[in-house]
């Protein structure tokens, strides 16, 4: 079972021996679709594009980030994901333990010698039904609603008749009719998820969560052929977090992605270690953890959190079958998320939800 990734990395090997750009363009419809979802090593961060459902469930009023990965630096031009983030909830009444959630991403994603980009705003909303406030209990439904647009630089691209005796010359004819350097298309997602906790002082957390993207399944190609469309991709959320003491917590966390022929499962854990606290509000935290991508890569994980501000890091160490092409590197990743609360609780009350 290989990945979207590890499928087109295949074919990115082959171009950079053959020195073949053309492929990006001829077999656009291909290669565009193995770069179609993007994914994270730490998918934990971003709940619009893993679930809408996730959509401001934590336990902060607001929290907003940013998100770095470079994947495959070892080859030639590699992927290069920038990401930003804002997430809030309000209350949906003061008499209600009800709430509801907003939020929008955006993000940009390149890779290849001729710059092929997605580029695309996700807004989202959620709201969440409270099922039993003792413990925590929410059923959340999420929907959004983004815009991508898929792009390349067609004056980076070469061409076999653009070679004369083994010499490049840019200004020899190329003889090819490039399809359209750029399209766009609406997509649809929608998500539910379910979170309680029990134990003592409900220091255990449960959430489970399904969700969909591409419902419309729309057109996907350059030149708007009406034959080759988005498959659809379904996933699948489930994590588990613990207090093992005052000062000790563990969390468990997974995920499922299913987009045609290809599957993703990411599993994993991470200890945290709250060093220093300031009345009832821990200020420092340290975390540490390990996850694995199914057949793909074992991913370190480090966090440091101070007050509202958290800052996390993680690299992708393939064991695939393309690891000798690889040299074992896969991608590094850097989050960076500022969280806090709403300054005038005459406005909005507290909510109450999961730790994570």
């Amino acid at each position: 079972m290989k990945t979207l990734r590890q499928k087109l990395k295949v074919s990115c090997k082959k171009f950079i021996r053959n020195s073949v750009t053309i492929c990006f363009v001829v077999t656009a419809p291909v290669c565009v679709y193995a770069q179609a979802d993007i994914h994270f090593s730490q998918f934990y961060e971003t709940s619009i594009l893993r679930n809408p459902a996730l959509t401001g469930v934590f336990s902060d009023d607001f929290k907003i980030g940013a998100y770095y990965r470079n994947q495959w630096s070892s080859i030639s031009n590699p992927y290069s994901t920038g990401l930003i983030s804002a997430e809030s909830h309000v209350p949906v009444s003061h008499s209600s333990e009800d709430f509801f959630s907003f939020g929008i991403l955006g993000y940009e994603d390149k890779a290849g010698s001729i710059d092929q980009k997605i580029t695309a705003f996700y807004p989202a909303v959620n709201y969440n039904k409270s099922i039993n406030p003792n413990r925590n209990a929410f059923l959340s439904a999420g929907f959004t609603g983004g815009y991508v647009q898929y792009s390349f630089d067609p004056s980076l691209a070469t061409f076999n008749n653009q070679f004369l005796n083994g010499q490049f010359n840019p200004n020899n004819p190329s003889l090819e009719n490039l399809p359209n350097a750029s399209f766009s298309m609406w997509d649809l997602g929608a998500g539910i998820n379910f979170n309680t906790s029990s134990g003592v002082n409900n220091n255990v957390t449960y959430i489970i969560g399904f969700s969909g993207y591409h419902f419309t399944q729309p057109k996907f190609s350059y030149d708007q052929s009406s034959a080759i469309k988005e498959y659809m991709r379904l996933n699948g959320n489930a994590a588990i977090g613990f207090s093992l003491n005052d000062i000790v917590s563990m969390q468990f966390q997974g995920n499922y992605a299913s987009q045609g022929t290809y599957r993703e499962i990411i599993l994993g854990g991470m200890v945290n270690w709250m060093g220093a606290s300031l009345g009832d509000r821990t200020i420092f935290v340290l975390s540490g953890g390990l996850y694995y991508r199914y057949q793909d890569a074992i991913i370190p994980v480090v966090k440091v959190t101070y007050k509202h501000l958290a800052i996390g890091a993680s690299y992708d160490v393939n064991v695939s079958t393309l690891k000798e092409a690889t040299n074992l590197a896969g991608g590094v990743e850097v989050t960076l998320f500022y969280s806090g609360n709403f300054t005038d609780k005459g406005i909005t009350k507290k909510t109450v939800c999961p730790k994570f």
